[in-house]
């Protein structure tokens, strides 16, 4: 796994999903620490696998457009 390119697509899933999650909270005006930390530990949490998933693709993609055309076929 290309961990650079790991944590460039994990920093950005969880801003925009703790982000997100923020503005549910304070539009819901649940403003407690409690509700704000969980927002935040909910927000990391759920963009790890979401960065898993996206840097194997992105690994998938840039692997098989690397290969020459005759590595294509045997493969």
């Amino acid at each position: 796994m290309n961990i650079p390119l790991f944590s460039a697509i994990f920093s950005i899933a969880s801003t925009v999903l703790i982000g997100v999650l923020m503005i549910v909270v304070f539009v819901n005006d649940m403003t407690n620490m409690q509700t704000v930390l969980g927002a935040v530990v909910a927000g990391l949490v759920v963009s790890i696998p979401i960065a898993l998933v996206v840097t194997k693709r992105i690994s998938a993609m840039t692997n098989s457009a690397s290969l020459t055309p005759n590595q294509q076929k045997t493969q």
